[in-house]
């Protein structure tokens, strides 16, 4: 009743209709200037969750920061020579000018510590303070660095021809930003040396910069693709504006509600424009069954009515079908996918709001000759689409048994391709191969210790008695059994400073690169550390009570599983060798790893709970639950069909991919709902009659008329996503393909199958109709 009265006064008052949505459109437009954005992925997660608080206090108890960028700086022929640690010099001191670095704490050449013996004790102070310039000086630092654990694979390479600097950062500072600076300094230097800058901030807050310049090119080009592909299948620019116009406003009212509400724009929010632009094709089924109708009676106001009529059930359910798949992101735990689903909720709905009142307000000032031009073509007999449309419905109609085994077939090889499935997430891994944040990591991944940085915390029984000889010795253990993972490139913690200061006071012997016997030794030793070391390098391994001690572990890899393999090993080697002490993991490595499995279970529970609204909003549509098995088939043939190809090509199971598969359900169903509602409308209007022959001529009819609107939904869906896949970013080139591999193949089987399914099932379906049905026709 309210479709009826809505679709009523929108023909009746066209212009009130317009300046009603132009108002309300401004309205939602002024909190616009005010959006904000937000890329750290530990944001991902609200702030109470376990994994953030834990990290937390991590990083207050032992000082560390959030985020380290790491600045490689490559010498084929070596990069122990004077011109290139000068640059190395110059680079360090530039760079802790830079605001946003935490410059006590920069850590390369010039600044590390280097623990020498003196006098009265020890010396700390750094590794280099003058350019060595003779063979002979060279020489000494090169055997400094070489029989330095804290220094070989850290801070030089293993063949010498890669050096590092870290540059930590302080809260809140833009990862990017400091990258564009650091790279204005190396590039000013002149020689054959290589400079790669990598870490977690500089690939988070790059993609963030990449995300939303490509939201903002990607939005427009998208809805010019799709204008240009509306105007082509109606050839009425009136009508292709409308389209777009409707687009528009249901994009402007959900961005604008997100950020008047408060929110940051995240990667997945960044996306809703994108989705809502080709969630709306939805409504070319109005203009599909309009120009039909138009071209048969010319009465435009009549025309309208029954259009909306005839598409209005179809269409709202689909929009439920949508709004059920993004709806069930609200019940997540990771914060901005929850964001995004009532976002797109939002617009989902305000789509179909629009659809009955400006769409029918547009078609009625839109002047009656233009349209009847236009909808000269629109004749199932003799257009092309039509005509192979009916044919592929008739190939799954007259051949249905060898269509279902065919589609089982299928099914059965993409089932084999769903069991090779990983699930993963890697930051790093969003960018293009050749891009640089990527080629910089891999760099140097492949030369030092590693770009993603994870802890094992180990907290003994009481206090001091991480100071104990079997404390330090067992930490030893432990970083050898994790440096065996390939994985793993480096580990450092207490032990190793332990280690450096029992070999420098005892002559630089080798033989005492060991842990002390005695608990009073190794208190000594911290201690005059202690007093004169930078505060950070001993608070970085071990708290001041001595009861927690800190390993660092370099892992050359993004990958989430990494850390995974890090605390399995963790685990084996205290089966193996049990201790009072306890182990846990943390840092950002850790937090991508709970994170990936958040996403997974999250997912899992999204995709079951969205299983079961779309089909129960099937059942409600159809009154059936006959019909709404029926009309799932299309849809889990598509998932399964993708998913396939998806573990077959090795793809890992990640955040955008997860996230698609709860929208999928929503998205992909919506053909089966237009194809079955018409299709029994088709029935009914001929009298009712379900026999052999009357479904098949029901079938064609549906395939060939509104199968065209079908086709024509699938198309410009595919169209607006089609410009992701130019993207440099690896999941918008992920979200493009999928949407559009989902889209066509999800409107192919629909005309294909269906057809071959209703005529299976026909007497299951339609109970006494099909039996009577088949005696009249006899």
């Amino acid at each position: 009743m309210f479709k009826a009265n809505l679709t009523e006064f929108s023909i009746r008052h066209p212009k009130l209709v317009l300046a009603l949505t132009v108002l309300v459109t401004l309205a939602f437009l002024s909190p616009m200037p005010g959006m904000r954005t937000d890329t750290n992925p530990k944001n991902m997660l609200p702030p109470t969750s376990e994994v953030r608080v834990w990290n937390d206090s991590v990083d207050r108890t032992f000082r560390l920061y959030e985020d380290t960028i790491v600045v490689g700086v490559v010498n084929e022929k070596g990069a122990l020579n004077p011109d290139t640690l000068r640059k190395i010099r110059d680079i360090t001191a530039a760079t802790m000018q830079i605001k946003g670095v935490a410059a006590r704490d920069v850590s390369s050449f010039t600044t590390i510590d280097n623990v020498t013996a003196a006098a009265d004790g020890l010396r700390v102070g750094p590794l280099v303070n003058r350019i060595p310039e003779t063979p002979e000086e060279l020489a000494a630092l090169r055997r400094t660095l070489f029989e330095n654990p804290l220094f070989l694979d850290r801070i030089i390479s293993r063949d010498a021809r890669t050096a590092a600097i870290y540059v930590p950062l302080e809260k809140g500072a833009n990862g990017k930003e400091v990258a564009d600076r650091i790279r204005e300094i190396v590039g000013a230097q002149a020689g054959g040396e290589r400079y790669y800058i990598a870490g977690d901030p500089v690939a988070r807050d790059t993609f963030g910069a990449e995300m939303f310049k490509l939201m903002g090119i990607f939005s427009p080009i998208a809805g010019m693709i799709m204008f240009a592909a509306i105007y082509y299948m109606f050839r009425n620019l009136a009508l292709a504006g409308t389209m777009m116009l409707v687009a528009m406003a249901a994009i402007i009212w959900s961005m604008g509600l997100l950020v008047g509400l408060g929110f940051p724009v995240h990667i997945m929010s960044s996306m809703a424009p994108v989705f809502l632009m080709a969630i709306a094709t939805d409504s070319i089924h109005i203009f599909n069954e309009f120009y039909f109708r138009f071209r048969e009676s010319g009465d435009k106001p009549r025309v309208i009515r029954e259009t909306i009529a005839a598409v209005s059930r179809p269409v709202r359910y689909t929009a439920l079908a949508t709004a059920a798949g993004f709806a069930v992101l609200l019940f997540m735990k990771i914060v901005p996918v929850k964001v995004f689903g009532g976002v797109v909720v939002f617009g989902t709905l305000a789509l179909r709001l629009l659809s009955f009142s400006l769409i029918p307000a547009i078609l009625t000032l839109i002047p009656d000759r233009a349209l009847a031009q236009a909808s000269v073509s629109e004749d199932t007999a003799t257009d092309p689409v039509a005509l192979t449309l009916r044919k592929i419905a008739g190939v799954g109609a007259r051949r249905p048994l060898a269509t279902a085994i065919a589609g089982l077939a299928l099914v059965a090889v993409a089932l084999a391709g769903v069991s090779r499935i990983v699930v993963n997430n890697n930051l790093v891994g969003w960018f293009k191969s050749d891009a640089d944040v990527r080629v910089a990591d891999r760099v140097i991944n492949q030369a030092l210790g590693g770009t993603s940085l994870g802890y094992v915390v180990a907290a003994a029984k009481r206090p001091d008695d991480m100071k104990t000889p079997e404390a330090m010795r067992y930490l030893e253990g432990l970083q050898r059994h994790l440096e065996r993972l390939p994985v793993v490139g480096k580990t450092v913690s207490v032990a190793d400073y332990v280690k450096r200061i029992n070999r420098v006071l005892n002559g630089d012997d080798p033989r005492f690169d060991a842990i002390p016997d005695s608990a009073e030794t190794i208190g000594q030793y911290l201690f005059l550390f202690s007093m004169s070391a930078k505060p950070a390098d001993l608070d970085n391994v071990v708290d001041y009570p001595f009861q927690r001690a800190n390993i660092w572990v370099q892992l050359k890899t993004w990958d989430a599983r990494a850390m995974q393999d890090v605390i399995d090993a963790v685990a084996d080697y205290k089966r193996r060798h049990p201790s009072e002490m306890e182990f846990k993991p943390a840092g950002i490595a850790y937090f991508n790893l709970v994170w990936n499995n958040e996403v997974l279970w999250d997912m899992l529970l999204g995709f079951l709970l969205a299983l079961g609204a779309v089909f129960a909003i099937l059942v409600v549509n159809f009154r059936s639950v006959k019909w709404a098995l029926l009309g799932y088939v299309p849809l889990l043939f598509t998932v399964l069909l993708i998913y396939g190809v998806v573990g077959f090509a090795g793809k890992d199971f990640d955040m955008p991919i997860s996230v698609l598969s709860c929208l999928s359900l929503g998205m992909a169903v919506d053909f089966s709902i237009h194809f079955i509602s018409r299709f029994r409308q088709r029935l009914d209007d001929a009298g009712g009659a379900a026999s052999a022959d009357a479904v098949r001529e029901a079938l064609a009819w549906t395939a060939s008329r509104p199968g065209k609107g079908v086709m024509r939904n699938a198309v410009l869906f595919a169209a607006a996503f089609s410009v992701m896949l130019f993207a440099p970013l690896t999941p918008y080139v992920t979200v493009g393909a999928f949407i559009v591999s989902m889209m066509l193949l999800s409107a192919t089987l629909t005309i294909l199958y269906l057809p071959a399914l209703v005529v299976l099932a026909r007497p299951w379906l339609f109970g006494g109709r099909a039996i009577a049905g088949g005696r009249t026709a006899a």
